[in-house]
């Protein structure tokens, strides 16, 4: 079995379509299709069936799905425990679909000729040992009490800085009642049934949105199984009372006739912290690039009345250069 064909399978039950998962991988559309169908005969089964709207995961699919992110985690973190050569900055983004993926392609643009390896490790925790090792240079990460040691600090040797302040948006289909809505507060939201299955026990996105619902009332449900994030624009594209909260700067892409709505959230806005975390004595010189590019694009949010949770207040994960 081939990972870079289990990765593509994985893309492809992600994003939903073919060809937003050759976007995503930045192959062909007709590479994606091969190595899908390598897979299928591998297993025996058939993974997905083609939709007018894209690609459904078959049942075979859906039992699959979980195992395949499993080995996935398995192969980066083999990967990342070895360094080829030491040539190549390597940096975890967690998802090519999130913030952080699109602040190391600017940096990637800004320093076209520095070879940058995207690493993707899940768990914090695997995150940071994985910088502290030096098998990683550096990791996108929201470094809450749980993702940290002891007294709620990082290990020692490690820095952090915050490198960016997300706003996090209400995500609706055209019949929910905030649809037609230009922005919200958070507070209108107390109440209503957010639905976030992605929800993991244990990560910093769990413990952010935790927080977050005990603030403002929010009612989240983390029900049901995590098939990725297609099914669940599906499902809410077709829903009359069912929400969901993203990252503004997460890339989702879905067709034209779901006509789903992404909403602000303002007064205060809640911001995801994205901190940059690397090992101090690390001397790859592309590193200190990173962090210097990183640095000159932190700016506070223009909204200015932000909330964030208490975690995000203490001295590692406090926003770069201040």
């Amino acid at each position: 079995m081939e990972t870079h064909a289990v990765r593509t399978f994985v893309a492809v039950a992600e994003a939903g379509q073919f060809s937003a998962a050759a976007a995503d991988l930045g192959v062909s559309q007709q590479a994606v299709s091969k190595r899908v169908a390598a897979l299928e005969k591998d297993l025996g089964v058939a993974l997905f069936v083609r939709t007018p709207r894209g690609a459904d995961l078959t049942g075979d699919g859906r039992a699959f799905l979980p195992h395949a992110r499993d080995l996935l985690r398995a192969a980066d973190l083999a990967v990342a425990s070895v360094r080829p050569g030491g040539q190549a900055l390597r940096v975890d983004v967690i998802s090519r679909r999130i913030a952080p993926a699109r602040l190391l392609a600017d940096f990637h643009r800004a320093h076209p000729g520095t070879p940058l390896e995207v690493v993707r490790l899940f768990d914090a925790r695997a995150a940071i040992e994985a910088v502290r090792d030096g098998t990683v240079d550096a990791s996108f990460r929201a470094i809450t009490p749980a993702a940290s040691w002891a007294a709620r600090r990082l290990p020692a040797g490690i820095a952090a800085a915050r490198v960016l302040d997300e706003p996090v948006q209400l995500l609706t289909g055209p019949a929910h009642p905030l649809a037609s809505q230009g922005s919200l507060t958070p507070a209108q939201l107390a109440g209503l049934p957010i639905w976030m299955p992605a929800l993991d026990p244990g990560t910093e996105w769990t413990a952010f949105y935790a927080d977050l619902a005990a603030a403002f009332g929010l009612s989240l449900d983390v029900t049901g199984p995590d098939f990725g994030t297609r099914p669940l624009l599906d499902v809410l594209a077709g829903s009359p009372d069912l929400a969901s909260l993203i990252g503004e700067q997460t890339h989702l892409v879905w067709p034209a006739d779901w006509d789903l709505r992404r909403i602000p959230l303002r007064d205060p806005v809640p911001v995801y912290p994205h901190s940059l975390i690397w090992r101090r004595d690390n001397p790859h010189p592309a590193l200190r690039a990173l962090r210097e590019h990183l640095a000159l694009s932190y700016r506070d949010h223009p909204g200015g009345d932000i909330w964030v949770p208490d975690w995000a207040r203490q001295p590692d994960n406090q926003p770069s250069g201040k």
